[in-house]
């Protein structure tokens, strides 16, 4: 029986080992599952929860739009995200600051750098929950930063349940915990740059400042909008930490728009509302997700 040409130049064009094309989705298919068990599905069911009014117990019904009407009559929710805002807006550029400080002084040729590496770097291996207890340690009415003052003759300050205090606990956890990972990240963009770029400055006699502004800071723009981009998420989405420290209080003077959305879903059962609240929140990272890549591509040319 004769072979079909057509068959015959597809055998003699195919290359070994190309009929196994469907083994690298084989390594894949695990993370495509649990992706899809734990973030897709959740993520659908949440957004028809959002059109629902439901409890948990009894039957949905839908309300259409109504749960996102609701929501921009709701004070406590834009006082939760407006408090998110302001946390945003101090975290991030503290962190991002002191982040490239700290990079730009380990790259340097000291001694014991790896150790001073190995300890701004350790705050990162430790869950949120537990750097919030140690906080909640430190900071708190009988803690130890309070013995140390009235060992010097202080009046103990109530860093938990003060409003002002509360949110300066929170800002300082936050740096120390966060500090480490994206001093990592700017060091791989400082080590990143060009050696040939600093010589050239050296000769012309650039000074260090001028060196830093001309070559650093635009060269490093990329990595610099991608830490601010991934500090600003983290930001908004700041929960765990947060409610091992103050339990969102004193009162709500803490309690961030995560955490808002968790007591509306699972405190006051109200789960319909608490999805749309999420998807409000989903949407608004989504946008910072997107400014991220138009920059992160400028900052590349």
């Amino acid at each position: 029986m004769a072979v079909p040409a057509s068959a015959l130049k597809a055998r003699r064009v195919r290359k070994p080992g190309q009929t196994k094309t469907w083994i690298p989705y084989l390594f894949v298919l695990p993370n495509l599952l649990i992706f899809t068990t734990f973030i897709v599905i959740p993520m659908v069911i949440g957004f028809i929860y959002s059109f629902h009014e439901y409890d948990g117990l009894n039957p949905m019904e839908f309300v259409g739009f109504g749960n996102y009407t609701e929501i921009f009559a709701n004070d406590e929710f834009w006082s939760a995200l407006a408090r998110t805002a302001l946390y945003a807006l101090i975290v991030v550029p503290a962190i991002c600051c002191l982040s490239l400080a700290v990079a730009m002084m380990l790259i340097q040729p000291i001694r014991c750098k790896g150790l001073f590496r190995s300890i701004f770097y350790w705050p990162t291996m430790i869950s949120y929950i537990i750097v919030g207890l140690t906080w909640k340690w430190i900071f708190g009415d009988f803690g130890v930063f309070n013995y140390l003052m009235t060992l010097l003759g202080m009046e103990p300050l109530h860093f938990l349940s003060d409003s002002f205090y509360a949110n300066v606990s929170v800002i300082i956890a936050t740096i120390w915990s966060r500090l480490g990972f994206y001093m990592v990240i700017f060091m791989a963009g400082l080590q990143a740059i060009p050696n040939d770029y600093y010589e050239a400055a050296r000769l012309d006699g650039a000074s260090k400042p001028r060196v830093f502004l001309t070559i650093t800071l635009p060269l490093l723009k990329p990595t610099t909008v991608l830490v601010v981009m991934l500090t600003l998420i983290e930001a908004f989405k700041a929960y765990p930490l947060l409610f091992a420290l103050t339990g969102g209080g004193p009162g709500q003077d803490t309690t961030y728009i995560v955490q808002y959305i968790y007591e509306t879903g699972f405190a006051k059962q109200e789960l319909g509302m608490a999805s749309a609240m999420s998807v409000i929140l989903f949407v608004l990272i989504s946008m910072f997700t997107a400014l991220q890549f138009k920059l992160s591509k400028g900052g590349s040319d």
